[in-house]
């Protein structure tokens, strides 16, 4: 079936700070290792007092300095954020570090607000750019840009860093063209989920990196001994999410108790009910069946977890939970195709 590997926001939780959710980050990442997942991306977020990643290259370097074998990388760098050059550069240095290792995930988002795109030096109209930006990375990284003669992106230049875009809609269309894998969340259901999936594979042309279409589905999911609790597991961050696209703002996790006796708007409750509906939860037997269901819809190739809660040693225990029914459905880390590294 499918490859099993983990996104890590480095969201913040009530007592804590964001020094601490770095950290947590860190030490996480070793966890997940030990428990034999393929991949773990860091991510990058401007001014959200409730999530601590900014800078997932440098944090990407202190994961992969802190573990042995897990590939690591980004899901991804927000690339209308940056100049070509200089994620190449930042990526060339990752893989000279940690040769055989390192992924190159790419976004096509800007900062959420005006002050936050102003002080980033970019408008909201540089997404419009991704295609470009994208094609002139991968030139730095191949060495036969032309935009810039003389211009070599060192240590970069002739290393194989593999690009995945996170995408959907137009996105997932530009991935196809340059034959690039494509990470895709169900944020807009599984009508447009599939759509976007089906036109990238009809669009695909293969490329130096991928002989074939590769597709990573991103998305929460908790296993628990019962189905209630594997559900609570994903309250926190889906309440976060929810708080931030009615008030602007991602708070840090709370406990769930905390969330369930606070009185909520029956909109809020029918946001949060939303929310949690588009995620997997339950026994170990109740995910296996829905993964197997999410993979036989979508084909894909591997699926990138993105669970969050409170309490750490819940989330621990539900990945470790994950695991295991991955080990009985799923089929060996080691049968990863070349194409995705």
């Amino acid at each position: 079936m499918s490859t099993l590997s983990v996104l890590d926001r480095s969201p913040t939780r009530r007592g804590g700070d964001a020094p601490r959710a770095l950290r947590d980050t860190v030490a996480f990442a070793r966890e997940i290792e030990a428990l034999g997942y393929h991949r773990f991306w860091v991510s990058e977020h401007h001014s959200v007092p409730g999530v601590a990643g900014s800078a997932p290259t440098v944090l990407a370097a202190a994961v992969a300095a802190a573990t042995e074998r897990i590939r690591v990388g980004t899901g991804g760098v927000m690339l209308p954020n940056h100049r070509p050059l200089v994620v190449a550069e930042q990526f060339g240095v990752l893989e000279s570090l940690f040769p055989g290792r390192v992924d190159m995930g790419l976004g096509r988002s800007v900062g959420f607000t005006g002050g936050v795109r102003q002080a980033l030096g970019h408008e909201k109209d540089d997404a419009d750019r991704f295609g470009d930006q994208v094609r002139e990375l991968l030139g730095f990284l191949a060495g036969d840009q032309t935009a810039y003669p003389g211009v070599h992106a060192v240590p970069a230049e002739g290393l194989r860093v593999p690009a995945f875009l996170l995408a959907t809609g137009a996105g997932a269309r530009l991935a196809a063209e340059l034959g690039l894998p494509l990470v895709i969340a169900p944020v807009r259901g599984e009508g447009p989920l599939l759509e976007a999936i089906a036109g990238y594979r009809a669009g695909f042309q293969p490329s130096a990196q991928s002989s074939r279409p590769y597709v990573v589905v991103s998305t929460a999911i908790a296993v628990a001994e019962t189905a209630e609790r594997a559900r609570r597991l994903l309250i926190p961050e889906a309440w976060s999410t929810v708080y931030s696209r009615t008030h602007g703002v991602f708070p840090p996790l709370s406990p769930v108790e905390e969330i369930l006796a606070t009185p909520l708007s029956e909109r809020d409750r029918e946001r949060l009910d939303r929310a949690l509906d588009g995620q997997i939860a339950g026994t170990p037997d109740e995910v296996g069946d829905r993964l197997a269901d999410l993979v036989a819809k979508t084909g894909a190739d591997e699926i990138l977890v993105t669970t969050s809660t409170f309490d750490q040693a819940e989330r621990l225990d539900s990945y470790r939970g994950l695991a295991e029914v991955a080990d009985h459905a799923f089929r060996p880390l080691d049968a990863v195709v070349q194409v995705a590294n």
